[in-house]
């Protein structure tokens, strides 16, 4: 003999109301000439080189509170840093770039973490070379 269910055992449940998540703004792909190596050649002519970029930007609403720039971090500006921080002078090492760009982007406001890859990407005729470095929190 089955014991009849509670009314409410067949219900619905309704779906959580979610008003946050994790975000993590990406830049991919992100090539120009920098002054690195400690090759004669790589001392006197920049050479290409491609960054990549994942910033923390931890719990925030699904929606801005707004719709206006000024209140996220503009992309546009991280763009710019990158850029910036790895054609500010020659560096001789790839470890040291990307320790530098890490240490400059954690420093942007709401920032918790950050991923970045830097590709040397003509030093070899058969591969590209890369550094990878993992910061903060995720």
């Amino acid at each position: 003999m089955s014991m009849p269910s509670p009314s409410n055992a067949s219900a619905p449940r309704p779906a959580p109301r979610v008003s946050t998540g994790l975000q993590t703004l990406s830049l991919s792909g992100l090539r120009f000439d920098a002054n690195l190596g400690i090759l004669e050649s790589e001392k006197t002519e920049p050479q290409p080189i491609q960054v990549d970029a994942e910033l923390s930007l931890g719990t925030q609403p699904l929606l801005p509170h707004d719709d206006e720039i000024n209140h996220v971090l503009d992309y546009r500006k991280v763009r710019q840093i990158i850029i910036a921080e790895c054609t500010a002078e020659h560096v001789n090492l790839l470890e040291t770039l990307i320790g530098k760009l890490a240490h400059r982007l954690l420093q942007l406001p709401g920032v918790l973490g950050v991923r970045v890859r830097i590709a040397k990407l003509e030093i070899f005729d058969d591969c590209e070379v890369a550094i990878h470095m993992e910061a903060g929190q995720w």
